[in-house]
């Protein structure tokens, strides 16, 4: 009885435990079914005319917190994105649904199969479905409405887009000018001190005598200062207008030379003037070096002697002769001279030094190399900077190709011996003489349904090197696919050709892409400077850009 009923209740603890397990799982399903994300996809037509647009919209349903990534640029081909439009978000509760619009084109009649699109959520892939497209051709009405000859080609002007360059250049310029005017040629305020400075020296001591009268040295017992500065004043006009050198002299000496200058003749002073003048120098060597107090009215009256010792000074020196005034203004005009050409050193200097830091800082940025290309006009870094680069589709077949100038139509005279089994032939071509740069297309239709000879057209190319003067041929061959999926033939390798105009050769290198399909070949001819980077990258840029028709 004991086991039976010990029996019973394990059975009925197994179906507890295996309802919560069933419960559990019922709930994480649901759970999850409820967090899955959900994409879908739809098309607007399926059937449209060449050159018409359809639109293929994607449908994503996720949590607000997940990351959702659309697919860019050209990954519908055959099919051409013409325009993605911005995302659509519809919130409901913690759900988001976002729709995003394409804007889908075709230029070549057919059914096209528009591929799944990855659409990645949080990381993980979701693909949207396949559809079958049907392009349509238009029809032309050739009997009703009237035909009219090709439009000329158009002079296209070029493209201003190194104004920026030249404004940038002409403020750098400017910004330059202006700081040398500034602090050189600009006349700036004078101050108080540098206008005393200008005064002639007579009138430049009375005025210095004039303060010192209405200074505090006196009143702050300051008599060394006092008559420091008195004495200096008269040394200096001395010098100055008298040409007796006193700065440096002692009294003794000093009064000597005034002696001299009056007995000769030179310097009209009375021998009172100068006795007076002696005792005021000896007074100030007294206060200055033995600490001497004279009384403030002596001090004062001493300031005023020297005043009037000035003004005869002045009075006494002969009127300068026409020959000395001759003398003063050339010096004059010497010292201006040499001070403008001070000044003109100075700001050559600073452009220069300005434009040297300059050139310094660009070259640690962009390289030595590169910034010498720039300035000596490199014709291949020209070529590759454009910034507005040519995309367009030359001849019939057409091929694509982004070029850094348009290329231009040729005049091809087919042979006679090949008329019967070319119908049209139409070359268009770019030549950069100074670079040795060329780039061509070729695209030729049959007069039959036969597959393109490229073997026989590439020796017909190497045989046109050799007629132009290349030596030392190398050919090399690979297969080349562009990013639309064409296959091709890539015929590449290096040559010594002759620059135009001269017998001299110079190595370069060359590649020939060729594709084709029944009843036509397309053709592209690269050529340039072997050892050129700028070239190089030109050509590396070219090749992503190549694309043609398989279909006439």
């Amino acid at each position: 009885m004991n086991s039976l009923k010990l029996l019973h209740k394990n059975f009925i603890l197994s179906l507890l435990k295996r309802g919560l397990i069933f419960l559990f799982f019922i709930g994480a399903c649901k759970g999850f079914s409820q967090n899955a994300p959900k994409v879908s996809s739809e098309v607007d037509v399926t059937t449209l005319k060449i050159g018409e647009q359809l639109f293929f919209k994607v449908f994503v349903e996720v949590d607000s917190t997940d990351q959702v990534i659309f697919p860019e640029g050209q990954t519908f081909s055959p099919l051409e994105t013409v325009e993605a439009y911005k995302t659509d978000t519809t919130r409901k509760k913690d759900r988001i649904t976002l729709q995003k619009t394409y804007a889908l084109t075709q230029f070549d009649s057919g059914s096209y199969k528009l591929p799944q699109q990855r659409i990645e959520i949080n990381g993980k892939g979701f693909f949207t479905d396949s559809l079958r497209i049907k392009v349509s051709t238009v029809k032309v009405d050739t009997l009703t409405q009237k035909m009219y000859d090709i439009k000329p080609l158009l002079n296209v002007d070029k493209s201003n887009t190194n104004l920026w360059k030249i404004l940038l250049a002409i403020l750098f310029v400017l910004v330059i000018g202006g700081l040398v005017y500034w602090f050189l040629y600009r006349k700036k305020p004078l101050t108080e001190e540098e206008k005393i400075a200008l005064l002639p020296p007579y009138d430049r001591a009375l005025l210095e005598l004039k303060k010192l009268e209405n200074s505090k040295y006196l009143i702050q017992d300051e008599y060394k200062e006092y008559y420091s500065e008195l004495t200096d004043i008269v040394r200096s006009y001395l010098e100055e207008d008298a040409k007796v050198s006193a700065l440096e002299s002692t009294t003794d000496e000093l009064i000597a030379k005034l002696e001299l200058r009056k007995d000769a003749g030179e310097l009209d002073l009375d021998k009172d003037t100068i006795l007076q003048f002696k005792q005021i120098l000896q007074t100030a060597d007294l206060v200055k070096f033995a600490k001497s107090k004279p009384p403030i009215a002596t001090a004062e009256n001493d300031r005023k002697a020297v005043e009037q010792i000035v003004v005869k000074t002045h009075e006494a020196i002969p009127e300068p002769t026409e020959e000395e005034l001759l003398e003063q203004a050339e010096y004059q005009e010497e010292l201006a001279r040499k001070k403008q050409r001070k000044k003109t050193i100075i700001a050559i200097s600073a452009a220069i030094a300005t434009i040297l830091i300059g050139l310094a800082g660009i070259t640690a940025y962009y390289g030595p190399t590169n910034v010498w290309d720039t300035l000596t006009g490199n014709p291949s870094k020209k070529m590759l900077d454009t910034k507005e680069w040519v995309s367009s589709s030359y001849g019939y077949p057409p091929i694509t190709i982004e070029t850094p100038e348009v290329l231009i139509r040729q005049k091809n005279k087919i042979p006679s011996e090949a008329k019967e089994k070319i119908k049209e032939l139409q070359t268009f071509a770019y030549t950069n003489s100074a670079a040795l740069f060329t780039i061509a297309t070729t695209s030729t239709t049959f007069t039959s349904e036969e597959e393109p000879d490229h073997q026989k057209s590439l020796e017909h190319l190497i045989k046109n090197f050799e007629k132009k003067g290349a030596k030392n041929i190398i050919t090399k061959a690979e297969e080349f696919t562009t990013l639309a999926g064409v296959k091709g033939l890539k015929t590449y390798g290096s040559a010594k050709f002759k620059v135009p105009d001269s017998k001299e050769l110079v190595k370069g290198n060359y590649i020939i892409l060729s594709f084709g399909g029944k009843g036509f070949q397309q053709q592209v001819l690269l050529t340039w400077l072997a050892n050129d980077t700028y070239a190089q990258q030109i050509i590396d840029r070219i090749l992503t850009t190549v694309e043609v028709k398989t279909k006439v």
